[in-house]
């Protein structure tokens, strides 16, 4: 019995400590899939993914194992496919299986290849529209001697919420996409507006020959700041994964090379960034408890009465990766409560209370209305986890002798009903008044 105790105790403190080392809000373990004669070319990104907390695995995209799902359950926390050029990414890495990771809240990055790959139909899975095969992101600006498809881009502050630090140019070389109208999309790197999508021929920079691309095929020129090179996804779960228009990105070979003269790109911590969006670093909040009760009681109400005047908070946390831990965050400046049945009968702010972190509070009163109600808070916004809370709660009409003996505002109706009553008694005491009176007359003048 002690030794079992003994033994418990133990994987707890270690747990603990795994806990406290981990960067990522959903564990640390990470497999990647790269080609083994390609692995040297992201060192930099490898090296940089150590260096937070994570644990690496690599996997040949044609081996066998490890496993990414096992008995229903990933085997991983997270998960980087780097092989764009492989045509076969193994048995248990199909379109299917990916999305079956998101739903059990595995997180993934998605290197996008330019040729026709089982990846571009996982793309479309996500609302993401691929151009044609063979179709990089070319741009003749500003004038350089690199490739046009090797292209400087400008990330300007606060252009995307999943990126949280200054970044300097990054170079790219790769795929648009455009964007479905889906609301779970986070634009995180946009194309240059003077860029577009078109053949690998059409590099010249002939307007003849870009103009031709356009009739031709009836697919159009996608072109502009519309389309997106870097690409991530929040699942209703809380799950992300990132789809990157090219494995360049990553590489040792533009993480060092200059933008300007004496200038370092910033695909180093642009990289950085995207893995820690990713991986549920950054932007990541819970709800840990709500409460209601009414006004002047501390105790929560099975049941609530009509116009009952309701207190409901609740308390919510942010991941810190720094720490490793979760803390009480009272930043949300746009957080609303509904009262709802089928509809909402009271939308209402749910602001944050001074001195009290973590806590958001708001009062109302019931609705005139009996029924079932719900307390639902429904927080989404781009980039953030979503919070989603729901409370049922019935509300009922007052017992026989919860009313009021007088209502103030049917005095008109007491009024009629008193001043009738007055007038009847006056009425019949005047009219049996007078029959009295003529019955005295009649017997006086019987006996006259």
């Amino acid at each position: 019995m002690f030794s079992i105790r003994r033994w418990c105790l133990l994987a707890l403190s270690v747990a603990s400590l795994l806990c406290a080392d981990a960067k990522s809000s959903t564990g640390d373990s990470v497999l990647v899939v790269v080609d083994p004669k390609n692995q040297d070319q992201y060192s930099t990104f490898f090296e940089g993914l150590k260096d937070g907390g994570y644990d690496l695995t690599f996997r040949s995209p044609k081996a066998e194992g490890p496993v990414v799902i096992e008995d229903d359950a990933p085997n991983f926390a997270h998960v980087i496919l780097l092989a764009p050029e492989a045509r076969n990414l193994g048995k248990d890495i199909t379109p299917q299986s990916i999305v079956q990771l998101l739903s059990r809240k595995t997180n993934v990055i998605v290197a996008l290849p330019t040729k026709q790959s089982p990846l571009h139909s996982l793309a479309a899975e996500f609302s993401l529209i691929l151009p044609p095969p063979n179709t990089p992101l070319i741009s003749y600006f500003p004038k350089r001697d690199t490739p046009s498809t090797l292209i400087p881009i400008k990330i300007e502050d606060h252009s995307s919420p999943a990126l949280t630090k200054h970044i300097e140019p990054v170079w790219f070389s790769g795929i648009p996409a455009s964007l479905g109208s889906n609301p779970l999309l986070v634009p995180i790197l946009r194309a240059p507006s003077e860029s577009f999508a078109s053949e690998t021929t059409v590099t010249s920079g002939s307007a003849d020959a870009v103009a031709d691309s356009v009739e031709r095929g009836g697919e159009g020129l996608w072109a502009g700041s519309s389309l997106s090179l870097v690409t991530g996804f929040q699942a209703t779960n809380g799950a992300r994964i990132t789809f990157v228009g090219g494995a360049e990105i990553f590489s040792d070979e533009l993480a060092q090379k200059e933008t300007e003269r004496h200038r370092q790109s910033g695909n180093a911590a642009f990289s950085r960034e995207v893995a820690a969006w990713t991986f549920q670093e950054n932007l990541v909040l819970r709800i840990d408890k709500v409460e209601h009760h009414p006004v002047n009681a501390t105790e929560p109400n099975e049941q609530y009465t009509n116009n009952d005047q309701v207190v409901f908070s609740t308390y919510i946390s942010k991941w810190n990766p720094t720490k490793g831990k979760w803390e009480p965050y009272s930043g949300l400046k746009d957080l609303q409560l509904e009262f709802t049945m089928l509809d909402p009968f009271i939308r209402t702010s749910l602001p944050p209370v001074r001195g009290a972190p973590g806590k958001y509070s708001t009062s109302f009163r019931a609705p005139d209305r009996h029924g079932v109600f719900k307390f639902v808070v429904d927080y989404k916004r781009k980039g953030w986890t979503s919070l989603e809370s729901s409370t049922t709660v019935p509300v009922v009409p007052p017992r026989h002798d919860g009313y009021p003996r007088f209502l103030s505002a049917a005095w008109p109706y007491y009024t009629g009903a008193i001043s009738t009553s007055v007038a009847f008694f006056l009425f019949s005491t005047i009219w049996l008044a007078g029959e009295v009176n003529e019955r005295k007359r009649s017997k006086g003048s019987k006996a006259e």
